[in-house]
């Protein structure tokens, strides 16, 4: 199975990556942990524009979508940049309403879509399984979805904060609101949504591990010992080989999940017809899709412990970015499947 991007597709990396660069992201993202989300927000109306917020949204609510392998390549270069808000769950939520009105279940709530392809609402969802019982940052959502059991809920008050290894990332625990839908429909619609998230969150990864070895990169090109650069150091080759291994065994698994994402998306709501609910190509599609989140997040993680060790003392100042992206790295190995839940349902027949 070939895995490159075609050039479309390429293209359209190089061109967030060109935005995000010229974006003061590393200041969005020290105001987003403020508690200012109007820089971030502004961040996200220039994604909206280039189409990244409608990659999971369908046509017929003006969104670009579904297009999982697009959706892997935007969210690699979010990740890449560190760029803040809850935009994975965004587009999760904007999968599961995109789900349950194919069914018919949530006709209200599906005027949400437009608004998220547009970039004028951002969502956060709550879903325990396995995203765990926090909604992420909610208190800079428009509205917050929590699945509980078979219901879905649009909930009236974000709830009380969770503090989070990574500043800009506040937890929060929804309380309360009205229900959206009940019954099959809602657990099928939210496995399908966790689906996206995991892959989304993965591509995060991926993107945020390209960034720390390649400012690592940078920086044991300059920094000198015993009168010669540290990147002549056998160990430190070494260890930056091992970092760009690992990225480099990602990056394949990531596209091939978001390609059986595409098959079990387009074998469940076939042409032109009604949604028809789970297949068989969903199981093979949740594995792919843990097989890639595993991959991608042991892979960023490592990518931070190796920046932290080979910057030494400076690593560990908040004054550096680079702290903005080595935070990052444990919140979301852990985030929409820790490695333990993603193992599992590789080696789940």
């Amino acid at each position: 199975m070939r895995f490159l991007l075609d050039d479309e597709q390429r293209e359209f990396a190089r061109s967030l990556d060109g935005m995000l660069t010229a974006a003061d992201t590393p200041g969005a993202v020290r105001a987003w942990s403020r508690g200012d989300h109007a820089p971030g927000r502004a961040l996200w109306t220039r994604l909206a524009e280039a189409g990244v917020l409608a990659l999971a949204v369908p046509e017929r609510h003006e969104g670009l979508g579904p297009l999982p392998v697009e959706l892997a390549v935007a969210f690699t270069e979010l990740g890449r940049h560190a760029v803040p808000g809850p935009l994975v769950e965004t587009v999760a939520a904007s999968a599961l309403l995109d789900f349950l009105d194919r069914l018919g279940d949530v006709p209200t709530a599906t005027a949400w879509l437009p608004r998220i392809a547009s970039g004028k609402a951002v969502l956060s969802l709550c879903a325990p399984d396995p995203g765990g019982p926090y909604a992420l940052d909610a208190h800079a959502a428009d509205a917050v979805l929590v699945v509980t059991d078979d219901t879905l809920r649009l909930a009236e008050s974000a709830g009380p904060v969770q503090p989070s290894a990574d500043p800009a990332r506040r937890l929060a625990r929804p309380l309360g609101g009205a229900v959206l839908a009940r019954g099959p429909a809602v657990a099928a619609a939210t496995a399908h949504a966790a689906g996206v998230a995991g892959l989304a969150t993965a591509a995060q990864c991926l993107g945020l591990g390209r960034a720390l070895l390649d400012r690592t990169v940078t920086h044991v090109k300059r920094r000198t010992q015993f009168g010669v650069p540290i990147s002549s150091f056998q160990a430190v080759k070494h260890r930056l080989a091992d970092t760009l291994i690992a990225l480099e065994f990602a990056q394949p698994l990531l596209y091939s999940a978001a390609l059986a994402l595409a098959r079990e998306t387009a074998a469940r709501v076939p042409a032109g017809g009604a949604g028809t609910g789970r297949t068989g190509d969903s199981a093979s599609a949740a594995r792919e899709i843990a097989a890639a989140k595993v991959a991608a997040a042991e892979a960023a993680y490592g990518a931070a412990r190796t920046a932290l060790q080979l910057h030494g003392a400076v690593g560990y100042t908040e004054e550096l970015d680079l702290s903005l992206w080595i935070r990052k790295a444990r919140p979301l190995r852990d985030a929409w499947g820790t490695p333990a839940v993603c193992r599992a349902r590789v080696l789940t027949p």
